[in-house]
Formats: C-alpha cells, structure tokens, sequence
C-alpha cells in the first residue's frame, strides 16, 4: 500500500484552482488524439478479457490527484461515501496480493457498472492506454508501444498510425512543475487511484470570489 503526504484541504482547493483550465485543455486534447487513432483502427473499447479498469496503474503527478479530487468532491456524499469504501476495499485486497506474491487484479473503485464515474477526470494513462503509440525520450531516442493484447489481436494486420504520446508527456510534466513550485510541494507521488481515494480530504466547495480571482489572474499554464 503506497504511503504519500498530501496537501491539506485548503491546500488542495487552491492547487486545483491552479490548475484546472489548463490541464482540463490537455485533457481534452489528449482524448482528441486517442480518438483519432481509435477512427482509424476502427477500434472500440468497450469492455474486455483485458479490461484496464483491472490493471494496477500508478499514477505520478500531483496535478493529475487533484483534478481527480475536484471532480470527486463534485458527487454527492452518499456516493463519495461509496467510492471510499470500495477504494478501502481494493487497497486491502492489493496489500493481500502483495503478501501472497499473486498479481493484483481487481476493479478500480470509480467503476460501476462498466462505467467511470469520473470519466471527464480520469488520470492521463486512463486516456492513453491501449493503442500502439510512441514516445521520444530525452537522450531522442524513441520507443513505441504496442497496445493493449485485444488491440493488438485485432489490428495485427493494419499499417500503423502515428499516435506520438511526447507533447502530452511534456506539457503534463511542465504543469506538474509549475503547481509544485506554486503549492511548495516536494513530495514524491506514486498511487493507485484507490490509493489517491483514499487520501482524498473532505472539501467545500471554493467561493465564487475566490475562482474569480483565480481566473483573472489566468492559473498555470
């Protein structure tokens, strides 16, 4: 079970203010992209033997945390309720799995009924996983991904699509910068989204004087 020190609650409420445009625009963009090589594979996923709502991803970033929070703390209290049980229930069964040396797979707690719950929120790998893709790595060397096993299977025969991950990587890693030299925040984030559940404070909702002011003065970008 990963252990992190996060920001306080009202620390959390001016990160996402920080934040929330810009990496909502890198969002969006990125979805735009793995749209356009899903076209044209003609690929749907929707659901699978190699479901990656199953898999274990860590996830890196303090900004990616809170835009989950933010749109978490946005579901009512009966579902918020809900959602951190199933999250306690998954970082239980993945501590198990640890001690028995078996590979975790269980259901990511925001899934329910084969559907996120967070969706317009999901972290960045959330987005991009399952499609062959490449990534230009500091030294200019590049390296490509396969996909997932089910795209694999059923694109076997296709010319591949250039579906380059590098500028989203960058401009994450840019924000992350940005927000941490903002927020003061130096600690190291590896979580499960269990594991950032789980961390989550109970928050108010910002004012609408204090977003305006967040908003006039144009976040991080």
């Amino acid at each position: 079970m990963e252990k992190a020190v996060m920001p306080s609650s009202d620390a959390c409420q001016r990160g996402i203010m920080e934040i929330e445009g810009a990496l909502g625009d890198l969002c969006d963009r990125m979805d735009d992209a793995y749209l356009a090589a899903a076209d044209f594979y003609g690929f749907i996923c929707n659901g699978c033997e190699d479901n990656c709502c199953l898999t274990r991803f860590y996830h890196h970033t303090l900004a990616e945390y809170l835009y989950l929070l933010k749109g978490f703390s946005a579901l009512d209290p009966d579902e918020r309720n809900a959602i951190r049980e199933r999250a306690a229930a998954a970082r239980r069964k993945m501590a198990l799995s640890e001690v028995k040396g078996a590979p975790p797979r269980m259901m990511c707690p925001l899934n329910v009924d084969e559907r996120c719950r967070l969706y317009p929120y999901r972290p960045m790998i959330c987005r991009l996983h399952g499609i062959s893709h490449e990534i230009r790595k500091p030294d200019g060397a590049l390296f490509y991904g396969p996909g997932c096993a089910v795209f694999s299977r059923l694109t076997a025969s296709m010319p591949y699509h250039r579906f380059d991950r590098t500028p989203f990587y960058a401009e994450m890693a840019q924000l992350e910068h940005n927000l941490r030299r903002e927020m003061n925040y130096k600690e190291k984030v590896r979580m499960t989204i269990a594991d950032m559940i789980g961390h989550f404070p109970e928050m108010a909702p910002a004012s609408p004087m204090a977003r305006a002011r967040r908003a006039a003065a144009g976040g991080l970008g």
